[in-house]
C-alpha cells in the first residue's frame, strides 16, 4: 500500500511512462476532504487516474465531481434516455464515440477543468480510450518551434456540435494554473484557426501539432472495465476513444468547470488579415467576425 497522507492509503499503479496510473484501495462513494486532496495530488503527478472497482450510483458520481468544482451540463449535446443536470451520458448506439483526438469544451471561454467519468457498459473487446500527455509533447519540441507556439493563440469552435457560431480564442500554449508546466493546447476536433498565421500557415502548423500530440510516447492506452471511474486533468490531455467494438458502450460524465486558459502574456504578434481581396480570403471569414465581436464586446 502508499500512503499519500496519515489518512490516506492506497495502491497505485502507473500505466505508462507519459501519464496515467489505476489507483485501488481508495473507496470514492462517500469520499471525503482527505480522499478528495488524495485524487487532486495524484492527479497532478499523473494526469488522468482511473479507479476500477467502485460502481457509483449517478448521485454518488455526481457528489464525488462537485467536490473537485462546479459541474456543468454539456452546453450543446442533449442526454437522449439520462435526465440529470449535472451528468451527460455518451452511448455508442447514439453517436456517442469521441473518436478524435480533443480537450474537452475548448470552443468555451472557460473549458473544462477536469472531467469525471464512470463507465456504465462496455464491450468485452475493443473501445478503449487514450489520453496524450500535453505538456510532454509541448517540452519535446525544438526550442525554436516552442518559442513561435508560445507567441501564438487559437480560435476553437463547436463545429462538431453543429454549433459554428460557439467560439473561443486561447493561447495555442497554456499554462498549468497550479504546477506553472507549458502545455500544447491545441486539437484537432474544435481547434480550427491559428489567429496570428494565414490561413495555410495555420493549417500547416495545426496539422504537425495535431499529429505531434498523438505519438504513442505520449500516450497511455486503457482497457475498461464496467464499473471503473476516470478523472482527468482537461489542462493538460487530449483524449481519443478508439472505434474497434460492436456493441454497446455507455458513459457518464460530470464535467468540472472553472478556468480561463492562461499563456505566457499577450500574443507576440498582431491577427492575420489579408493584404487583399479574393477567392482565398474565405477561409480568413470566421476569424474576422470573431474578431470583430471580441472588439466590440
Amino acid at each position: 500500500m502508499t500512503t499519500i497522507s496519515e489518512h490516506v492509503s492506497c495502491e497505485i499503479r502507473p500505466l505508462a511512462a507519459a501519464l496515467g496510473a489505476e489507483v485501488t484501495g481508495l473507496p470514492l462513494a462517500g469520499a471525503g476532504r482527505a480522499e478528495v486532496d488524495t485524487v487532486l495530488a495524484l492527479l497532478l503527478r499523473h494526469r488522468v487516474l482511473f479507479f476500477p472497482g467502485q460502481h457509483l450510483t449517478i448521485d454518488q458520481h455526481v457528489g464525488l465531481a462537485e467536490q473537485l468544482g462546479p459541474l456543468e451540463a454539456h452546453p450543446n449535446l442533449r442526454n437522449a434516455g439520462l435526465e440529470h443536470p449535472s451528468v451527460f451520458e455518451l452511448a455508442a448506439s447514439s453517436g456517442g464515440i469521441a473518436d478524435e483526438w480533443h480537450t474537452d469544451l475548448t470552443f468555451l471561454p472557460s473549458p473544462s477543468v477536469m472531467s469525471v467519468l464512470n463507465m456504465i457498459r462496455c464491450p468485452e473487446v475493443g473501445g478503449d480510450t487514450m489520453w496524450t500527455n500535453l505538456e510532454l509533447a509541448y517540452e519535446e519540441l525544438s526550442a525554436p518551434l516552442r518559442d513561435l507556439c508560445d507567441g501564438l493563440t487559437a480560435l476553437h469552435d463547436a463545429t462538431p456540435h453543429n454549433r459554428p457560431e460557439k467560439t473561443a480564442i486561447h493561447p495555442v500554449v497554456r499554462v498549468h494554473p497550479v504546477t506553472g508546466r507549458r502545455a500544447l493546447y491545441v486539437n484537432e476536433h474544435f481547434t480550427r484557426r491559428i489567429v496570428e498565421l494565414s490561413a495555410p500557415e495555420s493549417d500547416a502548423l495545426l496539422g504537425f501539432l495535431t499529429r505531434w500530440v498523438a505519438q504513442p510516447r505520449f500516450t497511455v492506452r486503457y482497457r475498461w472495465t464496467e464499473g471503473t471511474i476516470a478523472i482527468w486533468d482537461n489542462r493538460c490531455t487530449q483524449h481519443f476513444v478508439v472505434n474497434d467494438f460492436t456493441g454497446e458502450r455507455i458513459i457518464q460524465r460530470a464535467t468540472v468547470m472553472g478556468d480561463q486558459p492562461t499563456g505566457l502574456g499577450a500574443p507576440r504578434w498582431e491577427p492575420f488579415t489579408a493584404s487583399r481581396g479574393g477567392a482565398t480570403t474565405r477561409h480568413d471569414r470566421q476569424l474576422r467576425h470573431v474578431l470583430r465581436q471580441r472588439d466590440q464586446g
